[in-house]
């Protein structure tokens, strides 16, 4: 387990230590999942595309794409909150 001190930025960014980002493999313009789970904030590299997770996800309601991506990227989060508990 890896722990740091990280200060929140004016606009909300924070920067995540060299050593973290090379051990995991993190280059620029890779994205992370923010997961919140009770008082506890997980970011976890996204692999992977929107379009690998499509089908994983019932859809309900207006099936325009920005609606659809915001019920696959709840879902993928749930299911990876899920995964650590």
């Amino acid at each position: 387990m890896f722990s740091t001190l990280i200060t929140i930025g004016r606009r909300g960014q924070i920067v995540i230590p060299a050593s973290v980002r090379r051990r995991l493999g993190i280059r620029p313009g890779d994205r992370l999942t923010l997961i919140q789970s009770g008082d506890q904030i997980v970011l976890r590299p996204l692999e992977g595309t929107l379009l690998d997770l499509r089908g994983s996800v019932p859809v309900s309601g207006a099936q325009d794409f920005s609606s659809i991506r915001r019920q696959v990227i709840t879902q993928h989060a749930r299911t990876l909150v899920e995964d650590e508990a």
